[in-house]
């Protein structure tokens, strides 16, 4: 009982710091470009997860073994799947953005039956259609029939971050590698190839200070700290679903802050879209009902 204390506290820990994290991209994309951010933000993330790397004794371990699985998982995490999120944050209010990347545990779902030989039952596709049918309310804004699309590629971006955040960890499910040394060495693979695509591209220029703080803190938050919480949170619990339930907290504390601190005004067609999505996933996750483990 303790452990499962000390776990919730972790995952509400976790859960706080990525309801802020919407917001935070949304700051720091007025003055970086999405690869300017993902740079910055993986080097920092990566500094600090060497850090405590190097501080549980694995730094030896970590060079010695996991580097094939570092080779396409570094392409996936941090590299594709965050350019493609990014990108999308870049394009769309970050409500909406935010709202149709939380389908990507209903997207696990879907891809497990090819990846990993599962079954669909009925409620599956019940809280998919669900879930979806609130996409598609955010993708159109409402015009539900009378579609207008505002902006195709930047809902294209956000639901193709689903699929490759989804694809990403099922993929790992196979993975015999500690978390933590697993995403130091993704990172460690991803870096170059974002310092590569930074320098054949935009560059880096000096945004200044609120934006480099802005993408610090994403890379600290978003995929450090946060990360670390989670897995914390997903080792010492007796019942993943007793963490993974957090993942509601996270939505509306986002759009709240949207409203507050990025002056978004919120959109009845994403409040709308939002609820769908939420009754989706808590559809998935009633008890007794089998499914891949939440990651994140």
């Amino acid at each position: 009982m303790n452990q499962d204390r000390q776990a919730i506290f972790y995952g509400l820990g976790a859960v706080a710091l990525w309801s802020t994290v919407a917001t935070a991209f949304k700051v720091a994309l007025v003055w970086m470009s999405p690869l300017e951010l993902m740079w910055l933000a993986a080097l920092v993330s990566w500094a600090l997860m060497g850090m405590v790397v190097i501080k549980q004794g694995n730094l030896a371990s970590a060079l010695r073994s996991g580097w094939k699985t570092a080779a396409w998982a570094g392409l996936m995490n941090p590299v594709a799947y965050y350019l493609a999120l990014f990108g999308a944050y870049d394009r769309l209010p970050g409500q909406e953005a935010m709202a149709l990347n939380y389908t990507w545990a209903l997207a696990m779902a879907f891809l497990a039956v090819p990846l990993l030989g599962q079954r669909l039952t009925r409620l599956d596709v019940l809280a998919g259609l669900v879930a979806y049918s609130g996409v598609w309310v955010i993708a159109t804004r409402g015009q539900v029939i009378d579609v207008a699309f505002e902006d195709p590629l930047g809902v294209v971006l956000a639901l193709s971050s689903t699929l490759l955040w989804a694809l990403y960890w099922l993929l790992n499910t196979k993975d015999k590698r500690q978390p933590l040394v697993g995403q130091w060495q993704n990172f460690s693979v991803g870096l170059p190839v974002l310092t590569v695509l930074l320098l054949l591209g935009p560059g880096f220029e000096w945004p200044g200070w609120p934006a480099i703080g802005a993408g610090v803190y994403v890379g600290l938050f978003e995929m450090g700290i946060a990360f670390i919480l989670w897995q914390m949170a997903v080792q010492k619990v007796s019942r993943t679903a007793k963490v993974s339930n957090l993942i509601f907290l996270s939505p509306p504390v986002s759009l709240l802050l949207l409203y507050l601190v990025a002056g978004e005004p919120l959109l009845a067609s994403t409040l709308v879209g939002l609820a769908l999505i939420l009754s989706g996933l808590a559809l998935q996750q009633l008890p007794g009902h089998g499914q891949t483990s939440i990651k994140r």
